[in-house]
């Protein structure tokens, strides 16, 4: 792994951590901006708790060392909640354009990451 490699995938894998240990914070809490953004979209209330605590959970598994499988996991997961993030948006004509950035931010990010991650 080179330096620049090394670089890019901390970069990455530091705002991804940052994003997604906010975003399940929130979720987690059930703050009012929430709430009413996952019933705009469709989706149960009950839903929060479950994507804040496996976001929570997903940051702290990337973030500690070994665990190569734990780690795929956790990037699938992050790619399936911010892709299903972005076509939840999508399914009901969402006009509020800066809705999509948070999630296609963090799916580029996650992206990113598991691109550049060390090997084994």
């Amino acid at each position: 792994m080179t330096k620049r490699t090394k670089i890019i995938y901390w970069i990455a894998t530091a705002w991804l951590s940052l994003g997604m240990l906010s975003t399940g914070i929130v979720q987690f809490m059930k703050m009012k901006e929430e709430v009413a953004l996952f019933t705009q979209l469709g989706y149960p209330v009950y839903l929060l708790t479950l994507l804040g605590i496996w976001k929570i959970l997903g940051v702290i598994v990337l973030l500690i060392p070994k665990f190569v499988l734990l780690k795929e996991w956790a990037y699938a997961g992050f790619f399936f909640a911010m892709s299903g993030a972005v076509f939840s948006h999508i399914a009901v004509a969402d006009q509020n354009l800066s809705a999509y950035f948070g999630p296609m931010l963090l799916l580029a990010l996650t992206i990113l990451s598991w691109y550049f991650r060390p090997a084994g």
